[in-house]
């Protein structure tokens, strides 16, 4: 029942999800942080069983971190980060698959207009796209997506427009999805705007 979406604008990203863990008809808690920094410019959103979802998420952060590492300092591109991301979920689907689906954003100075934004599902499938949902989320927010955005986007519209598809949620949707949290990608790096429950309040 999770939800992320993804928006690119010009000049960046913006990621966000839902922030309740849940499994069957338990809730577990109400402020967790789906979206995974992957290096200062980079994120993404991620669906799934908790366990898949923090395992995946930490798995892909660490192996960039040391290919930092072990490379002096160099980077991967979003499009290389993304590309990673899809060969380990397609390598997993014959051992023990992760059970995620992803939106990956970045940030890439080399880029026209800076953001990039690739969406996966768990079968290793990889595509880059404008905007995207993953989840129930797609069958409400898509053609709102569709509609309201263009290339000429700005970070403000941007986040309008993410809103507009977190109300429409909320008023459709059968289940209560009750907070969000929405992270930006830029120039600056990737920061949070604003989030429904703090994920640091244990």
């Amino acid at each position: 029942m999770d939800t992320v979406f993804g928006v690119s604008y010009n000049g960046g990203v913006i990621l966000a999800t839902d922030q309740v863990n849940a499994r069957s008809i338990l809730m577990y808690q109400q402020n967790l942080d789906k979206i995974a920094e992957l290096s200062s410019h980079s994120a993404m959103g991620v669906s799934g069983p908790n366990c898949d979802l923090v395992n995946f998420s930490e798995y892909v952060s660490k192996n960039l971190a040391l290919y930092e590492l072990s490379n002096d300092g160099l980077r991967l591109s979003t499009h290389a980060q993304a590309n990673f991301c899809r060969g380990e979920l397609a390598k997993a689907l014959r051992k023990g698959p992760f059970q995620v689906n992803i939106i990956l954003g970045g940030y890439d100075e080399k880029t026209p207009t800076g953001g990039s934004l690739y969406v996966m599902d768990y079968m290793g499938s990889c595509v880059k796209a404008k905007y995207g949902a993953q989840g129930y989320a797609s069958n409400f927010c898509l053609s709102i997506m569709d509609r309201d955005w263009d290339e000429n986007l700005n970070e403000d519209a941007a986040v309008v427009l993410v809103e507009k598809c977190m109300k429409e949620l909320q008023m459709r949707f059968l289940i209560n999805q009750s907070n969000f949290i929405i992270k930006v990608i830029d120039k600056e790096g990737v920061r949070t705007l604003k989030f429904g429950a703090d994920p640091t309040d244990n």
